[in-house]
This record gives C-alpha cells, sequence and structure tokens, in this order.
C-alpha cells in the first residue's frame, strides 16, 4: 500500500516524530492512541544514538509503512482523514 499523504515530506527523525504522533491522533480510541504514542517514545529512545544518515532514512521509510499498515489495520477514523506533516 502506498504511505499515507504527507509521508513523503519526513526527511529527519524530528519530522518523523511529529508525522506519527500526528496519525495517531487519528486512531478510533484513547486506548489504542494511548498504546501507539507509548510505542514511538520508546522506538525514539532506543535509536536516539544512530549517527549512520543510511540507517537512518531505513528506520524512517520502516516506520512509514508500519505506521501506514496500523492505520488500515485498525481503521483509522474519521474515513478520508490523513496525517500530514505540517
Amino acid at each position: 500500500m502506498a504511505p499515507l499523504p504527507g509521508a513523503e515530506l519526513v526527511q529527519k527523525p524530528l519530522q518523523l516524530y511529529r508525522y506519527l504522533l500526528r496519525c495517531c491522533r487519528q486512531l478510533p480510541t484513547k486506548g489504542i492512541q494511548h498504546h501507539y504514542k507509548h510505542a514511538i517514545r520508546q522506538s525514539f529512545r532506543v535509536h536516539s544514538d544512530e549517527d549512520n544518515p543510511e540507517r537512518i532514512q531505513q528506520i524512517i521509510k520502516r516506520a512509514i509503512e508500519d505506521a501506514d499498515w496500523i492505520m488500515n489495520k485498525v481503521g483509522a477514523s474519521p474515513p478520508g482523514s490523513t496525517c500530514k506533516l505540517g
């Protein structure tokens, strides 16, 4: 599946972090939102010491793919809404 709209603008880790947190706002329940926000924060802590630009881009690409999968899996609402970077 194609990445969510706005994903192509994500180039830096901080942009990814904001993008993913915005995506969380579209998840259907507060419990699911809390779960994924926690997972995002944990992942950023784990990778905070990464300094290889290629590896950082791999992580960004994979995180966007995973976010797309999750948004489709849980049926993020409202229908037709998108995660936007700005």
